[in-house]
């Protein structure tokens, strides 16, 4: 293959992940991104505080202070993290930052993340991580006014007085702790979720990846890998912003459990994140078992599944799913004749269009789906 015959193979392949993500991305978005909160009072003890910068890069080292995994990748550039400690150094107001108290009571950050790795970096006297050869590079102040000679310093070139000046700067920090409901900490998705407003914004499913830590994160993206569920997703590689894992926790989430649904499908998804976080109840063992089991079977004999107007149906696809998973004795030979039917069902295909995350709507088709495919 010459070069560039495999570049115009390789765009096309592009192409086509863009176009199965740009359909998951435009249905989950009207059942999730403006999906309302829910009706529900939380019971919140927001406390503020003032550690000392000093404090905080301890807490940082010790993990009682967390930066949630999704977001431990430091995107500062050293001049902006140099004009950070100008601040503190001068006097100047610094923005506050966000914390959640969490059952072990260790603080996660919710906002604050760059401001608090810059300043830890500066008092340690190295910028950034450790490289691959475990190199890391000096910290020393740059791109800052000559005004007041902080320019080429590294902590240890400060003299007493500004170090201790800086160690001892404080940096207001909001606490937040749930007291109700206190079967979730839902409370910290919808924060989140305000106060995420920078520049590249964060998808559900990635907010949800940091704020329900636990072994489902890597469960789900192992599950998540498996070639015949791409391949009914009509992707050539996990979606970029996670879609297809949010898809999945649907399906976690309804397996057994779809007659207690009730919207809004956004607090559903948090629930079930929330809930399964050590991915290890008997349901999900046998979820586990089953889903490998159904992408086979539904990849090998349903050609384009899921796609009756030529794009994925993702409504259509959670209802097949949770009917096929909870079904234990499955007639492959008779699948596709069973499927072809129920896809051209009128009731069927009115409960796969419009507010489909509506709980009616979701417990008719899958409702139907079962009595189709049972």
């Amino acid at each position: 293959m010459t070069e560039d015959i495999y570049e115009d193979y390789q765009n096309s392949i592009n192409k086509e992940q863009v176009f199965a993500e740009e359909q998951i991305d435009k249905q989950l978005f009207d059942e999730n991104d403006v999906d309302e909160v829910p009706d529900v009072q939380f019971d919140l003890v927001v406390t503020p505080s003032d550690p000392p910068l000093e404090v905080l890069s301890r807490q940082l080292k010790d993990g009682d202070l967390i930066v949630p995994f999704y977001q431990r990748k430091y995107v500062w550039k050293i001049e902006q993290a140099s004009r950070l400690v100008e601040s503190f150094l001068i006097g100047l107001p610094v923005p506050q930052v966000f914390f959640y108290v969490n059952d072990e009571g260790e603080l996660e950050i919710i906002d604050g993340q760059q401001r608090i790795l810059s300043i830890s970096y500066f008092l340690e006297g190295y910028f950034g991580e450790p490289d691959a050869n475990g190199n890391r590079k000096v910290f020393k102040l740059k791109g800052l006014s000559d005004t007041k000679n902080y320019n080429g310093k590294a902590f240890t070139d400060l003299d007493k007085k500004d170090q201790r000046k800086l160690k001892n700067s404080t940096l207001r920090a909001i606490n937040i702790r749930q007291l109700s409901p206190n079967n979730n900490n839902d409370c910290v998705f919808h924060i989140f979720q305000r106060l995420n407003t920078g520049g590249t914004q964060l998808k559900p499913q990635e907010i949800r990846n940091a704020v329900y830590r636990g072994k489902i994160v890597q469960e789900l993206q192992t599950l998540n890998s498996n070639k015949h569920w791409m391949n009914i997703l009509g992707f050539k590689q996990a979606h970029k912003n996670q879609r297809d894992i949010e898809l999945l926790l649907r399906l976690v989430g309804l397996f057994r459990n779809w007659n207690n649904y009730e919207r809004p499908m956004l607090s559903f998804l948090n629930d079930t994140m929330y809930k399964n976080r050590e991915f290890n109840s008997e349901d999900i063992e046998i979820f586990k078992e089953n889903f490998h089991k159904i992408t086979k079977i539904i990849d090998e004999n349903i050609e384009k599944p899921f796609r009756p107007k030529g794009v994925i149906n993702t409504a259509m696809l959670d209802a097949v799913f949770i009917a096929l998973l909870e079904n234990n004795e499955i007639n492959v030979s008779e699948l596709n004749d069973k499927y072809q039917k129920l896809i051209t069902n009128a009731e069927f295909i009115a409960n796969t269009f419009g507010p489909t995350a509506d709980t009616a709507v979701l417990k008719n088709r899958i409702t139907i789906a079962k009595t189709f495919l049972g």
